[in-house]
């Protein structure tokens, strides 16, 4: 089970807490963020991490050349920024696999069985499998509507209304794009998923565990309290 790690972005709201690092090292007691999820992981049963990355990505190698990861880590390195839909493709077609892949967002995490999850996508015979929470306030995230384990609509959040939302695992095939050809730049929550939603028919699979999103310095803060703990 290959994992792709999503961690290319610039960070700007959590730079009032973290400037000096991409937001990936955020740094969470004695380690940075990156490590304490690539850990989680390999206890998941993942065998091996392509960390799609660019913004300061040098510092993440460096950090992996010298603190050397529980599993194999390789880099998708994009040369101007592609968006999460063309980061993923970009990566993907790097790997020039077959099957399915893992895909994590780098600057969140959901406590859930991932290798139940990723029996679930192979038994169901879908392309793309989405892990949903549900939340108290959906106002900062969306929402995802679904029926009988099927995504069915993607819908505005609400402040102070619980709902369910994406939380940011996937597990899809690797031919997702050749399958659906997209523009080289664009959003895979925005630009791919909600036209293609009713002929995808992408898998739901829930976690009612632990979910942090570590993208503003409240959170971020939080996660510094809390995640060593969740992560033993």
């Amino acid at each position: 089970m290959h994992a792709i790690i999503l961690a290319g972005g610039f960070g700007t709201r959590l730079r009032s807490a973290v400037s000096d690092v991409p937001k990936p090292l955020a740094p969470i007691w004695d380690r940075p963020f990156i490590a304490w999820l690539i850990g989680f992981l390999a206890k998941e049963g993942v065998s091996g991490v392509t960390l799609s990355v660019h913004h300061d990505w040098q510092k993440i190698r460096d950090y992996f050349a010298v603190n050397p990861s529980r599993l194999p880590v390789d880099y998708a390195v994009e040369e101007t920024p592609l968006g999460t839909g063309g980061a993923i493709a970009y990566a993907l077609a790097k790997l020039k696999g077959t099957g399915s892949v893992m895909v994590l967002n780098g600057d969140s995490f959901v406590r859930a069985d991932y290798r139940a999850l990723y029996r679930q996508h192979q038994r169901s015979g879908t392309s793309l499998t989405m892990v949903l929470r549900e939340v108290p306030d959906t106002g900062r995230y969306g929402r995802v509507i679904e029926k009988d384990g099927i995504i069915t609509s993607f819908a505005s959040g609400e402040p102070g209304r619980v709902g369910l939302i994406n939380a940011g695992v996937y597990v899809m095939q690797a031919d997702l794009f050749l399958k659906h050809p997209m523009s080289p730049t664009f959003s895979f929550e925005q630009d791919f998923l909600p036209p293609r939603v009713a002929s995808l028919r992408p898998h739901s699979f829930r976690a009612d565990d632990y979910f942090i999103d570590i993208g503003i310095p409240a959170d971020y803060v939080r996660a510094c309290r809390e995640l060593p703990d969740v992560f033993k």
